[in-house]
């Protein structure tokens, strides 16, 4: 492990050794002392003689703890710079640095993520120390001449001084504006092992000073699941394992400071379950925002080894004016988010009292729509939930979420700063510091108080479990049950529901009071029950027991509903040109992607038959098209044109507008549609019942031929 360069001066900060040693002196003498005399009227009074001496950080379950076991909250912002060319916190070309920290401090910003480069932490580490550019020396006087590892320096002594702990993420391998886009943690001449040394060196300068309390290992791994290079999660030593490169980290990290929180966060893409990273098809993949994918978590966690207990899972999240995902298609709300994306991407982790989340980056403009309405979502979660996160950004020249300064880099935006200050961790209308000595503010705050100040413990154990979920009903397919349950009471909150098939726990804990049992036998009978469990583990007792039997193949489920009419009165010509809508007759959003629909006729010789879409409102491009000749006739078929879809969604009672199509054999003699399957001689859309639909495999509409 390497040592610090000679030639590179050491954090300065007696002052803090000096005042931990009279406080120390203080305890000693006078066990009861409380609150300060130096604290405002209005501060609750806390035994001052409890409090740690060092701010250092663990987790306990789903919870961030300080030394002696009390909960605490991370709650703050970006300010990224050191990660760019410049090397240095932007907006020193105009801003006061001093004042910046000691406003963010004010304002309540307990904790700030740096995003730096491994590039620029190994020329620190080689002792490549030139003066810093870009500096206003006009407001920054007492910068001037000093390097960008002195500025660094010095910017930690201010946050010693205001209250403020920082958090450390290499936010790219090269020092570079847009390095973040590229996928992975090594490129160039920084290898994965000079990434590592990076993290050693770092940890060991500063592995004496409390103020950096946290490391994020790597902003935002990503790539698609055929992209080279991308980042992957799964059990192996391979090199663009990202949980593996997590451990590895982690470990050397710990090996320096064992009491440092290491952050992992998640990656872009995760396979579906069944899937290895092999295949080559993109719908057997999960995707997520970039670093915001921990679904692979579950199936291998990360391993810390003896020091498992500073490790806090750090997902990012973002809006539609980022990226228009799928999931801000249609009618969506925090319901959905919360059951779609966040719970199975990340936040299972803490639901399942797993580990700490802290989400890295959140933020974006008010605007007034999409945008906002995702922002007070998570706002809501983050809030109900107790989570931890650093907003993005104090910068007002991130593109595409400006800032919570404005342009000036002075003055600050008060509505952003409005929306955001109900999430900083407040107790009785002051803004609570992560230092146990140092008020959130300075020592002489008026609007923060200090960790010691700060009221509460860890909680009394929650031993109460909840009650046992009533009402379990289902509906079943020929191979899905739909189950269903009236939500269980609890002391506290139940935080989900753990179900039983056959006396074998399948699923849990399931968020919501409803759950489908996939990939059944038809025609067989399962006995089910639930459990409801809170956040504290308690599990309540079952539910009645309910059997459930599977329909006989060939019934449909009812979740789509095929409309069909003639655009053809001629059933004797050399074309096919069946007009369709498709509508989910269910009570929940269809992924079309799931969706495939099956027209049956009969080729009347052996020609190949070829298809074509000549109009379809969501766009022909949007449409796949095959025709499948069955290896024995049936009656009124032997062949079907299959209709499937690359993407969109339809909401309940929804359809998909005309779908417009036309079939032609390669000879183009003419087929003989009147003993066809499916053909229908409906001058206007109607039922088509001999047209078939399938949901994820069900048939859901429809009889096939038989």
């Amino acid at each position: 492990m390497p040592a610090p360069t000679p030639a590179v001066a050491g954090p300065r900060r007696p002052w803090r050794v000096a005042a931990s040693l009279l406080l120390g002196l203080a305890v000693a003498a006078v066990p009861a002392v409380t609150t300060p005399a130096s604290a405002a009227p209005d501060a609750p009074a806390v035994p001052v003689a409890a409090a740690p001496q060092a701010d250092w950080l663990h987790t306990e379950g789903n919870q961030i703890v300080d030394e002696a076991g009390k909960p605490v909250r991370l709650t703050g912002v970006n300010w990224f710079g050191f990660n760019t060319s410049e090397r240095v916190f932007h907006g020193l070309w105009t801003a006061n640095l001093e004042v910046v920290t000691r406003q963010m401090a004010e304002r309540g910003i307990n904790m700030v993520r740096v995003p730096i480069s491994t590039q620029l932490l190994l020329e620190w580490k080689a002792g490549n120390l030139a003066p810093a550019t870009g500096i206003n020396a006009a407001a920054n006087p007492e910068l001037v001449g000093m390097s960008t590892l002195d500025i660094f320096d010095h910017w930690l002594d201010l946050c010693e001084e205001y209250g403020i702990k920082v958090m450390l993420d290499v936010h790219s391998a090269e020092a570079d504006n847009s390095g973040h886009v590229y996928p992975v943690w090594w490129k160039g001449s920084v290898t994965p092992e000079k990434f590592y040394q990076a993290w050693e060196w770092v940890t060991a300068r500063y592995k004496n000073d409390d103020t950096v309390v946290a490391m994020d290992i790597k902003n935002e791994p990503h790539g698609k699941f055929d992209e080279t290079p991308r980042a992957k999660w799964d059990g192996s030593t391979d090199t663009d394992n990202f949980k593996h490169t997590c451990e590895t980290a982690g470990r050397r990290i710990l090996a320096v400071n064992p009491k440092v929180l290491i952050l992992c966060e998640g990656i872009e893409t995760y396979p579906k379950d069944g899937t290895s990273w092999d295949s080559e098809n993109p719908k057997a993949f999960h995707n997520n925002w970039w670093g915001g994918n921990l679904r692979g978590a579950r199936d291998h966690p990360v391993d810390l080894g003896a020091h498992q207990d500073q490790l806090v899972y750090s997902p990012h999240d973002y809006g539609p004016l980022v990226y228009q995902q799928p999931w801000f298609e249609g009618d969506w709300n925090r319901e959905t988010l919360e059951r779609d994306v966040w719970d199975p991407n990340w936040l299972y982790l803490h639901k399942e009292n797993t580990s700490p989340l802290l989400i890295g980056e959140w933020g974006g403009f008010l605007d007034g729509g999409p945008n906002e309405k995702w922002m007070k979502a998570l706002r809501g979660l983050i809030s109900d939930e107790g989570l931890h996160h650093t907003f993005w950004c104090l910068n007002p020249n991130s593109g595409d979420t400006g800032g919570l300064l404005n342009s000036d880099w002075v003055t600050w935006d008060e509505e952003k700063y409005a929306f955001l200050k109900p999430v900083l961790w407040q107790q009785q209308g002051k803004f609570v510091s992560l230092d146990h000595q140092v008020r959130l503010g300075g020592e002489n705050s008026t609007t923060g108080i200090s960790l010691s100040e700060a009221v509460g413990g860890a909680p009394e154990p929650d031993t109460e479990a909840p009650s046992a979920p009533a009402g379990l009903s289902a509906t079943s397919t020929t191979n899905r049950i739909t189950l269903t349950w009236r939500a269980a009471t609890d002391n506290v909150r139940v935080t989900g529901y753990d179900v039983h098939r056959d006396g074998e726990k399948i699923a849990g804990p399931v968020r919501e009071t409803t759950y489908i049992d996939r990939d059944l036998a038809a025609g067989t009978s399962h006995r089910y029950t639930v459990r409801a469990r809170d956040a504290a583990g308690n599990v309540s007792p079952a539910s009645a027991p309910l059997t459930v039997r599977t329909q006989e193949p060939g019934v449909p489920s009812g979740d789509l509903t095929v409309l069909a009419r003639s655009n053809d009165d001629t059933t004797g010509d050399n074309a096919l040109r069946p007009h369709l809508r498709i509508v989910n007759s269910g009570d929940r959003p269809v992924d079309l992607t799931d969706v495939t629909v099956r027209y049956w006729f009969t080729r009347d010789g052996g020609a190949t038959v070829n298809a074509w879409c000549d109009h379809a409102a969501l766009g022909c491009t949007g449409l796949r098209l095959k025709t499948v000749n069955l290896a024995e006739p049936l009656d009124g078929a032997d062949a079907y044109l299959e209709v499937s879809f690359t993407g969109g969604s339809l909401e309940p009672g929804a359809h998909t507008g005309d779908i417009q199509l036309r079939a032609s054999k390669a000879d183009w003699s003419n087929f003989d549609e009147t003993d066809d399957h499916s053909h229908t001689s409906a001058g206007s859309y109607s039922e088509a019942p001999r047209i078939t639909a399938y949901l994820a495999g069900d048939l859901a509409w429809g009889g096939e031929p038989r």
